[in-house]
């Protein structure tokens, strides 16, 4: 198909190919979340990457390839632990910080001696992966910080007037089917430790590793490790209960404020693939105030209550700046 009138959403994989190979950016979708993909040995297009997210430069990408197969140069003195996550998780939403190769540039790992390697599982992807043959380096295809896009369109909402039509593409895949971000598991330290929680628990992780694995501790070394992040821009209100949270709605809206509850407790998994898109519509609606009830503690429960926590903690933090 071609690409459509704004001259960036297409699925035409040797249109997308093309602009990688030339050093443009193309937003690629996964499972997860739609990426913004470089060639991940170009400095020059890796570069434009933060220029347009607007990322700190040292805040590490996740380089993603075709599979286990296609780890040579991105990663060094591969663990077994990798090599046991690998074979049974990608493709799939799990990345595994690995001792960085000769290939992960400094510009890709914030000069850290780790990468973050992942393969995704959307098919579109996948396929781009292979027929390229090397490595994308490719965050969250949002402004840094803000709700992730989990389709063509939140990108092009997002970035259509930092991406160029000509040079940059958005390749068009289809709703996100996880909706949140891959887990990043750090086997460069015993235990292993779960830094950022998704679709593959660690629980599940202990499991196929037949070993335990620790939450995260030391400093940020990986994307979504932040205190603050995933930022509507209204203020998000977290409640454990259907009932505070009509509470809270009320006394919001005794403030003159406007409010409104999302309670996606009885599907987990819907609540993870709709929940960017839920906070994108609480913003297309205007409303101060978007009242969660949080889903339990278990699976990717723990993702989706991870990343309300993360964009929660952004507006109480915005909030407190305008009453100082």
């Amino acid at each position: 198909m071609p690409s459509r009138p704004d001259g960036l959403v297409t699925t035409d994989l040797d249109l997308a190919l093309e602009r990688l190979r030339s050093g443009g950016l193309v937003a690629i979708p996964t499972e997860t979340v739609y990426g913004l993909a470089a060639d991940a040995e170009q400095p020059d297009a890796v570069a434009r990457i933060f220029d347009v997210k607007g990322r700190p430069r040292d805040h590490p990408l996740i380089v993603h390839v075709a599979g286990l197969d296609h780890l040579d140069g991105w990663a060094t003195d591969v663990p077994e632990s990798a090599r046991i996550l690998g074979s049974t998780c990608w493709p799939g939403p799990l990345t595994m910080l690995l001792a960085r190769g000769p290939r992960a540039l400094d510009a890709v790992t914030g000069g850290r001696p780790t990468v973050g390697v992942r393969a995704p599982a959307h098919p579109m992807a996948h396929e781009l992966l292979v027929r390229f043959g090397g490595g994308l380096a490719a965050p969250s295809a949002n402004r840094f910080g803000k709700v992730s896009p989990t389709t063509a369109a939140h990108v092009l909402h997002d970035l259509a007037g930092l991406l160029e039509p000509g040079r940059d593409a958005i390749l068009d895949g289809g709703p996100s089917v996880v909706g949140v971000e891959s887990t990043i598991v750090d086997l460069m330290v015993e235990p292993p430790q779960v830094l950022r929680a998704g679709a593959i628990d660690a629980a599940e992780i202990g499991r196929l590793l037949s070993s335990p694995v620790a939450d995260p501790s030391g400093p940020s070394r990986a994307s979504g490790m932040l205190e603050a992040h995933y930022e509507p821009d209204c203020l998000v209100i977290l409640t454990e209960s259907a009932d505070a949270a009509r509470e809270r709605v009320g006394v919001a809206t005794a403030a003159g404020r406007w409010a409104d509850v999302l309670d996606r407790t009885d599907d987990v998994v819907v609540a993870a693939q709709q929940l960017y898109a839920d906070l994108r519509a609480a913003d297309e609606r205007g409303l101060d105030e978007l009242v969660v009830v949080l889903p339990a503690p278990t699976g990717i429960g723990l993702a989706v209550r991870d990343r309300l926590t993360k964009a929660a903690a952004g507006g109480v933090r915005r909030r407190s700046s305008r009453d100082d």
